[in-house]
């Protein structure tokens, strides 16, 4: 099978839509034998090249001041967007409803590959935050949402994702397709937690909270520190790593300060930020220290760092109602609180007094809702096949035709057309050289040939000539002889020129 993967981001930014779709490339190329392309928005000083699929960066523009340092693609790039309509897949998979499912449906109307679609996150949050008017904002999301209704095959990640999907105004169907983790199950061994995490003071015996994933606000992360500086106003030690990059580091940093849970001179820090760990296996040795995994969070549609956590038998603290919070029973694979601080804070406080049952709770989150990227994407397949099928059956839904649609099939086949003539011009040039070379190399063959015949006679012409020349009959009258001798020496200095005359080369 042949899969386009899109979406609007790529390495070198990673985040979880990014490791989601790197995990389908691996496993359908691993497990399936698929054929994959991949096409993203180009990013300055990436290389492209190392990965074993082909990978299709398209023009983009430098938007990370207002998209959290994402640039925004152009889907409408002819030349790198022929080059996955070259690729003609079987099924296309965007994982983004912007411009990624613009070139998605570009590329259906020119192949006719049905389009799967994954709603990962909260974009509208995004697109709100990006955009301060709000009837721009709205219109945003309306795009967005129009986007994605054009798709044959949605998917979103969590029943919390399918209700956010539908609130924004989703009039279709979707199919809830959880994603997986690349964490091996199991703990890391201890000199490898000891490596990842030296330099932090982490006092054995000390409870560990940990977070891990982007530094934003709407998180959760104020009500975090807030429910930290309540339990260490009651005398409690502990540590709180922050792991991870975001717009709102900065401030989270400052707050942590102002609470007096890092940077006091007569105490040490409870608070570390750590910035990004992109290596898996650091980041399996931080979750594996930890004692509970902290992650208030109500925007993740998912919350794939609370099964990284569970992979190394890590339990996590969790928004009640909150689609991270999906398949979690509190007090047995988890634990949760309300969204306050209050409610953080006294959790916190019960927890620590029992490390052992935080760690028993973990083992339980490891067997009940730790999920593999083998399982998830075998899954995925199996969808793929019954979309393929129920579109070659003529059962696959049909969508509504849109004015929006009249452009994009205008836009592909120009795009078509494009590409046809750029072939075509690659043809003619071809062509043109194989003839100019067919060419050039008669002429050479034809230069070796006169002078391999000039090397086989010249001698016997040499000696007809110097015998011409020494009969005094024909030269009676000493005009004629001296011109016999002018054309002589001429004719010794041509014999010269034809001994320094070297083999013609080939090509």
């Amino acid at each position: 099978m042949k899969v386009c993967l899109l979406n609007d981001s790529f390495p070198p930014v990673i985040d979880g839509v990014v490791n989601v779709m790197m995990n389908y490339a691996d496993y359908l190329m691993r497990d399936f034998s698929s054929e994959i392309i991949v096409g993203t928005p180009a990013y300055p000083g990436a290389d492209y090249e190392k990965y074993p699929y082909k990978v299709v960066p398209y023009q983009s523009f430098d938007t990370a001041a207002i998209t959290n340092g994402y640039r925004t693609g152009n889907p409408f790039e002819g030349k790198s967007v022929a080059k996955l309509f070259d690729f003609a897949p079987d099924i296309i998979h965007s994982h983004c409803p912007a411009s990624a499912t613009v070139i998605a449906r570009l590329l259906r109307d020119e192949t006719d590959a049905p389009i799967v679609f994954t709603y990962h996150t909260k974009y509208d949050i995004d697109i709100e935050r990006a955009v301060k008017l709000k009837p721009i904002a709205q219109e945003g999301i309306r795009s967005m949402v129009s986007n994605i209704e054009a798709c044959d095959d949605i998917w979103v990640v969590s029943q919390g994702a399918g209700k956010s999907l539908k609130k924004l105004g989703f009039q279709g169907d979707y199919l809830v397709m959880s994603n997986g983790v690349d964490f091996e199950k199991g703990r890391v061994p201890d000199a490898d937690v000891e490596k990842a995490t030296a330099g932090y003071d982490l006092p054995p015996g000390v409870p560990l909270f940990l977070y891990v994933g982007r530094m934003m606000n709407y998180k959760g992360l104020p009500l975090l520190l807030d429910a930290l500086k309540q339990l260490a106003d009651t005398g409690a030690d502990f540590r709180m790593v922050f792991v991870g990059k975001g717009p709102d580091q900065e401030s989270l940093v400052s707050k942590a300060k102002e609470l007096g849970l890092m940077g006091r001179p007569d105490a040490p820090d409870k608070c570390f930020f750590t910035g990004p760990i992109y290596d898996r296996d650091a980041l399996r040795a931080w979750n594996t220290r930890a004692d509970l995994f902290l992650f208030p969070s109500t925007f993740d549609t998912n919350g794939l760092v609370v099964r990284e956590a569970a992979a190394c038998g890590l339990a996590s603290v969790l928004v009640r109602g909150s689609c991270a919070a999906e398949g979690i029973t509190d007090g047995r694979n988890g634990f949760l609180i309300d969204e306050n601080a209050d409610s953080c804070a006294a959790l916190l406080s019960k927890a620590i007094r029992d490390l052992g049952h935080l760690h028993d709770v973990g083992t339980c989150a490891m067997d009940e809702i730790y999920l593999s990227w083998k399982s998830c994407v075998a899954r995925a397949y199996d969808r793929y096949q019954y979309v393929l099928e129920a579109k070659a059956k003529g059962t696959l839904p049909r969508k509504k035709k849109l004015p929006a649609d009249y452009l994009i099939s205008a836009t592909a086949r120009g795009i078509a057309e494009q590409q046809k003539l750029r072939q075509l011009g690659q043809e003619l040039f071809s062509d043109f050289r194989e003839t100019a070379t067919g060419m050039r190399e008669n002429f050479w063959d034809s230069l070796r040939e006169g002078t391999a015949l000039l090397r086989e006679n010249r001698e016997s012409l040499r000696k007809s000539t110097e015998k011409l020349f020494e009969n005094p009959a024909l030269f009676p009258h000493t005009a004629l002889e001296n011109l016999a001798r002018e054309w002589r020496v001429f004719m010794e200095a041509e014999w010269d020129a034809y001994d320094e005359l070297e083999e013609v080369p080939e090509g």
